[in-house]
């Protein structure tokens, strides 16, 4: 019996903050500035605030559609409201935007360099999985806005 969900290999959430956790760690160790203090809070307070920007309307589109933003439920809807027009994974760009608003913030190196390993995995453990989940699911349906609306931006 196949389990309704796509499988991901971990919450989305926790792939950040491990990479943020051990990026923050090998910066203790070893930190790196990259650029002017004054201008990395200002440059990490725009990403954190864009972040936001994005997840509270894509969080209220997919309550509107009445199905959940977890990964180990059931996908009831395919949303393509709100910022789920522009990107089919505004929750993502937001998870990324937010990660990198910490580490300019922060004006660490190792958290920055950490978003390349993040990336990967999140295409390859948790987005893949998610897309074969969506069209066995709803088939035609997400193929089509599959084909009209980019995987990121």
């Amino acid at each position: 019996m196949e389990k309704d969900n796509p499988g991901v290999i971990a919450r989305p959430p926790l792939i950040y903050l491990g990479a943020l956790a051990l990026g923050l760690g090998l910066h203790a160790a070893a930190g790196v500035s990259v650029l002017p203090n004054t201008v990395a809070r200002v440059l990490g307070v725009v990403l954190i605030a864009s972040a936001v920007a994005i997840v509270v309307p894509a969080f209220r589109a997919m309550a509107r559609a009445s199905t959940s933003f977890r990964t180990e439920r059931p996908t009831t809807a395919i949303v393509t409201a709100g910022p789920f027009r522009y990107t089919r994974n505004p929750i993502y760009v937001a998870l990324t935007l937010f990660y990198l608003g910490i580490g300019v913030g922060l004006n660490a190196l190792w958290v920055l360099l950490l978003i390349v390993p993040v990336i990967v995995v999140m295409q390859l453990g948790v987005i893949t999985r998610e897309e074969r989940y969506l069209e066995r699911k709803f088939g035609e349906e997400y193929l089509r806005y599959k084909a009209r609306v980019r995987r990121w931006l």
